[in-house]
């Protein structure tokens, strides 16, 4: 199971949200390259990236920044937050971004979806994020009646490669994320799932790694120091 340290970016600055509330952040440096460098000095496999401007508001605001962190970083890197139509996913790719993570948009443009997966493959990803069950969209301001399960199905059957989702009441909670939620996903799916949101302790690593899952990203636990990335590359032979 790869570990994405998570770069959550909003005003230029990373920071990380409780619950997804805008108005609930907590700022944690003012240079998300230098982040970016600190993680992959860690020996990150693997970093992911949220516009967290650009998922609210459609608007890719800090697309420079992270077009600097794929430039100049040594392992893959994958953003998302904003991405709302080709041109920004071939910009993205073209400055050295690996996979792209679509949200808002795959929920309400499912033609969009299915074009970039054909012209990209599995350099796209989609992103779930689930309320009680349910997919918020809008940088999670509002929820939907669409099921998560129901659609991750649909999304298999258009060809998506990996999906990232977030238990949205579990992120930033340092609570532990909602295993049974993943483990009945993963079950229904041939899809690569990278989990998100609320892991807090080693064995919250292990428990999601006993479940096969392809990836967790993690944030706020590594901010805060409650989790050393270090332990975890050297506690789990599974985990990378």
């Amino acid at each position: 199971m790869i570990l994405f340290p998570a770069i959550d970016i909003k005003d230029g600055k990373c920071v990380r949200l409780i619950q997804g509330d805008y108005a609930k952040q907590k700022i944690y440096s003012n240079d998300p390259i230098q982040i970016a460098r600190q993680w992959e000095d860690k020996q990150a496999a693997y970093l992911h990236m949220v516009d967290l401007d650009g998922a609210k508001t459609g608007l890719t605001t800090n697309k420079e920044t992270i077009k600097a962190i794929a430039q100049q970083a040594t392992i893959p890197v994958q953003v998302g937050g904003g991405i709302r139509s080709l041109s920004i996913i071939n910009e993205y790719l073209s400055a050295g971004i690996t996979r792209v993570i679509i949200g808002t948009a795959a929920i309400n443009d499912k033609s969009f979806l299915r074009e970039a997966v054909r012209m990209y493959g599995d350099k796209i990803a989609v992103s779930i994020d689930a309320r009680n069950g349910y997919v918020a969209t809008d940088g999670w301001t509002e929820t939907s009646t669409v099921k998560a399960i129901d659609l991750i199905r649909e999304l298999e059957e258009i060809g998506v490669a990996t999906v990232v989702y977030t238990d949205i009441l579990k992120d930033g909670m340092l609570q532990g994320p909602n295993f049974n939620e993943l483990q009945a996903i993963n079950e229904v799916t041939s899809i690569n799932i990278i989990a998100s949101g609320g892991v807090t302790t080693e064995e919250d690593v292990e428990d999601l790694a006993s479940l096969y899952l392809y990836g967790a990203i993690i944030g706020k636990a590594l901010y805060d120091g409650t989790l050393s990335f270090e332990a975890l590359l050297d506690g789990d032979s599974n985990v990378s």
